[in-house]
């Protein structure tokens, strides 16, 4: 798992710039406009998405469009499943255990 990605995603503008992004590319202007941030701070906050792979820039003219890239995100998806499999068992025993205390299960 690539600890870019984390770092990249651990500050809270940049979390939000991929959030806007879900809905499609856009310019560099309209995020910060969006998120009411100025453009070099978003401009340095894109760079850093970038540099992780989170995001791609595309040269129009005189803009910059950037998009989002899904294959990181799907790489963090597969890194969490197994923990995603360690609580759904770990919860299906809590609730087991609420039922028995609730008297709705026998205890095994």
């Amino acid at each position: 798992m690539n600890s870019q990605i984390f770092s990249a995603l651990a500050e809270p503008n940049r979390l939000d710039i991929v959030d806007l992004l879900l809905e499609g590319p856009l310019p560099v202007g309209e995020i910060a406009k969006k998120l009411e941030l100025n453009q070099p701070q978003t401009s340095k906050h894109l760079r850093v998405l970038c540099e992780a792979g989170l995001v791609d820039v595309q040269a129009k003219a005189n803009r910059r469009i950037y998009k989002l890239r899904p294959e990181p995100l799907q790489e963090l998806d597969t890194w969490l499943d197994s923990y995603r499999k360690l609580w759904e068992t770990r919860m299906d025993r809590l609730d087991d255990y609420l039922n028995v205390l609730q008297g709705k299960k026998p205890l095994n």
